[in-house]
């Protein structure tokens, strides 16, 4: 029986390319390129990370290569065009870095993900020390559990506690990631909390409910 992955430890990737202030220019686009990744954790010390190196970050080399900005572009946009003559991960890196702990929740990942614009984040220790990296797609493989997974995770942590008891049995049914709950309750005013319960519940893409309420026929309080 599979559980949902809470939190950024299960999903996050372990295996990550790094590098220290001191990488050349030149070795960061070369490590991008080899590696598939869009940005590189700087490192110092015993691992700890102290900044960023984006695409974004080396774009301005190009960009301004073989132009003579104006005097509002360089007032404007001074940072660029101080990257734009920077030769090292530490002149190019954005510091400090946005990172992640190991034990947020897959929703504060995101959320800061989208807060700040960054498509992943280094995932540091207390001593910020660099323990993995997660990524955008990394948070939506809770989308790919399986149907069962999720049919199970609701049966078992949400509907057994919110519904001890029910006036008959509570269906729970999931297609493509679409919950849907059927059956008689006694407390229609439960509806909305079960609702957001399940809706909790990593890879769940949306909640129906279609409860009637009272008891069936026969059958008193």
């Amino acid at each position: 029986m599979s559980s949902s992955p809470h939190v950024v430890s299960d999903v996050m990737t372990h295996t990550v390319v790094a590098v220290g202030r001191d990488a050349r220019f030149k070795d960061i686009v070369q490590l991008m390129e080899e590696w598939k990744v869009s940005a590189l954790p700087v490192l110092e010390g015993e691992g700890r990370v102290i900044g960023v190196v984006s695409e974004a970050d080396l774009l301005p080399k190009e960009e301004f290569r073989d132009d003579d900005p104006d005097r509002f572009t360089q007032r404007s946009r001074l940072a660029d065009l101080a990257k734009a003559g920077a030769l090292t991960a530490g002149e190019l890196m954005s510091t400090p870095a946005v990172t992640v702990h190991a034990d947020a929740t897959l929703a504060q990942a995101a959320r800061i993900m989208a807060q700040r614009k960054v498509k992943r984040l280094p995932v540091v220790n207390a001593e910020g020390v660099l323990d993995g990296l997660v990524s955008r797609s990394d948070l939506l493989k809770v989308f790919l559990r399986t149907d069962e997974d999720i049919a199970d995770e609701v049966r078992r942590e949400v509907v057994s506690l919110l519904f001890p008891a029910p006036a008959e049995p509570l269906g729970v049914q999931v297609r493509e990631g679409v919950v849907t709950l059927t059956g008689r309750i006694r407390d229609t005013s439960l509806v909305p909390v079960a609702t957001r319960l399940v809706r909790a519940v990593e890879g769940v893409v949306d909640v129906e409910c279609d409860f009637t309420s009272g008891f069936p026929h026969g059958v008193t309080s």
